[in-house]
């Protein structure tokens, strides 16, 4: 095993990755002589996505350095249990494509803002396109760029500058210029160095575990080594991990219990697939809406088969006993257990794959982000405030200065908002976990409950952040996932109180849903089941 870095070969292969991506990218953005790119082939790629090429934009766009560094460190401190949060998400995209993609494609959408002024006010709209456009460069570019900047130092000694500037270039060569269509059929290409680069990597790490004698052997003396990594449903003291200052705290309070299962993880999960621009995006680009639905049952089945690629390497570091001490610090970073893995265990040539399935990660959902920011800003802030009379190809340009301006912001934000975190994965859920909650609770009322309000909905996104902040500060002990559950309850509340009192009557912008709407075809149906029998049997079998 080459424990010593990258070699030539490992360069040439990641450098043959790189180029084959921006190649793919320009070339499927390219017009015919004289043709200009409108805001339908910017933004929604025309329309043109088939259920293939939807569902590998969906993963590689969620998937990123957030889950193969962020991921696997939670997997080394808390163990499989983190894998709730892909698990879980299968079976959230079943309801997101059955019940939310529909009404997406019925009203013909370019951006979830534009849904709330449909069925609110612009008030509602243009409050929560500043939320998005904040946290998609605060929280989801931020930390794109510093986790995977974090790999390219630990892995091939790249100073942190360089490498948030250089994936950050890398992103924007083709994301700027092609917009979704060349995101989407290149994140077609990263879906396979991801999938495939990710399952390569847990084969090597769990044959060495074994000592040479396979994958299946490694995977059973990970369960023998350490059975406490392998429990899905954590009770309280159960298991202590490193609290990222020095000491310690009780892991229940990222993963509650039996809560994970039927409270606030729902609530993630749900705003996140079913209201989170640059996921759904995806599906508003799609052909069709049977393209559409199936997906995100695809998208489903490979978010089955992610804790595999970002949970399980983490437990394999944890007992090869990794040296994951800083430095500088002298605490343990439980994010460089996979970039740790990488550099200890993957042999000349295959490295160079491996760092291209996280690479592929990174800038696939970077290349996303800075998409559905431009796409935000430009349609719900630029075109109704700025220039009522933007032109169609006006607004190709206003979104990639945009793209850029945001990327810019990002790079300088990244290392001052996170480089003081143990787990950035828990930092991650836990911020936007602070908003999620008013999001559900605006979008699932206004689309299945007629009486809502805009002043309901308005009040609903002024609360969600105190009320949150609030909760924070007064029960610290509290499970963040489980605070989630509570102040959607208590938002809902608010938003069906106001409601009430501002009307008798069903609001005149509720959507009326015609019978049968609903209805799937029997390919989304069968794929479905099929999530849910598996999931079943993972639950009950690492319960």
């Amino acid at each position: 095993m080459n424990n010593e870095g990258f070699s030539i070969l490992d360069y040439a292969v990641f450098i043959g990755y790189g180029l084959l991506i921006v190649f793919v990218g320009l070339w499927v953005s390219r017009k015919k002589k004289g043709e200009k790119k409108t805001a339908k082939d910017y933004f929604l790629a025309s329309k043109s996505l088939p259920w293939w090429a939807i569902g590998a934009s969906l993963i590689a766009a969620n998937i990123s350095a957030e889950q193969f560094i962020g991921m696997s460190g939670s997997g080394y401190a808390i163990g499989l249990a983190i894998a709730s949060y892909e698990w879980m998400a299968a079976a959230t995209l079943i309801l997101v494509g059955k019940f939310l993609l529909p009404i997406f494609l019925e009203k013909k959408i370019f951006t979830m803002p534009q849904f709330l002024e449909i069925r609110y006010d612009s008030r509602v709209r243009t409050a929560l396109a500043i939320f998005w456009l904040f946290v998609y460069v605060f929280v989801n570019l931020t930390s794109v760029l510093y986790l995977g900047a974090l790999a390219l130092k630990t892995i091939m000694g790249v100073p942190m500058i360089y490498g948030i500037i250089g994936l950050a270039l890398f992103a924007a060569i083709y994301s700027i210029y092609g917009g979704l269509t060349a995101v989407a059929w290149t994140d077609v290409v990263q879906v396979i160095f991801l999938v495939g680069g990710g399952l390569l990597t847990t084969y090597l790490a769990l044959d060495a575990v074994s000592g040479g004698q396979g994958f299946i052997a490694g995977f059973s003396e990970l369960i023998e080594k350490a059975p406490e990594k392998f429990d899905m449903i954590l009770e309280k003291g159960q298991l202590m991990i490193p609290d990222g200052r020095g000491g310690l705290k009780d892991a229940y309070l990222d993963l509650p219990g039996i809560s994970v299962l039927i409270g606030g993880m729902w609530i993630a999960n749900l705003s996140y697939w079913g209201f989170n621009q640059y996921i759904i995006q995806r599906g508003l680009a799609a052909k069709n809406i049977r393209e559409a639905q199936r997906g995100v049952i695809f998208a489903g089945y490979l978010k089955i088969l992610m804790p595999l690629i970002v949970v399980i390497p983490g437990i394999v570091a944890f007992v090869l006993n990794a040296d994951l001490i800083d430095p500088e610090t002298g605490m343990i970073v439980n994010d460089k257990a996979y970039p740790w893995l990488l550099h200890k265990f993957i042999p000349t040539g295959i490295k160079g794959l491996a760092f291209a399935a996280l690479a592929a990660a990174i800038v696939s959902s970077l290349a996303s982000m800075i998409n559905s920011t431009s796409t935000i800003f430009t349609m719900d802030i630029y075109k109704r405030f700025i220039y009522k009379k933007v032109s169609d190809t006006q607004m190709v340009t206003v979104g990639r200065i945009t793209s850029l301006i945001a990327l810019i912001i990002a790079v300088l934000a990244a290392k001052p908002l996170l480089g003081n975190l143990d787990q950035a994965f828990q930092y991650i859920q836990e911020f936007t976990g602070m908003v999620t909650p008013g999001v559900l609770v605006i979008f699932g009322f206004g689309m299945f409950w007629k009486r809502a309000t805009a002043n309901a909905a308005l009040w609903v996104a002024i609360l969600t952040i105190p009320m949150a902040w609030a909760f924070k500060l007064l029960l610290p002990g509290f499970p963040f996932l489980d605070r989630m559950g509570v102040i959607f309850l208590l938002l809902s509340a608010v938003l069906i109180i106001f409601s009430l009192l501002e009307s008798k009557t069903d609001d005149p912008k509720g959507i009326t849903l015609p019978k049968g709407f609903f209805k799937t075809g029997t390919p989304f149906n069968i794929g479905a089941l099929g999530i849910c029998i598996i999931l079943a049997f993972l639950y009950i079998w690492f319960w």
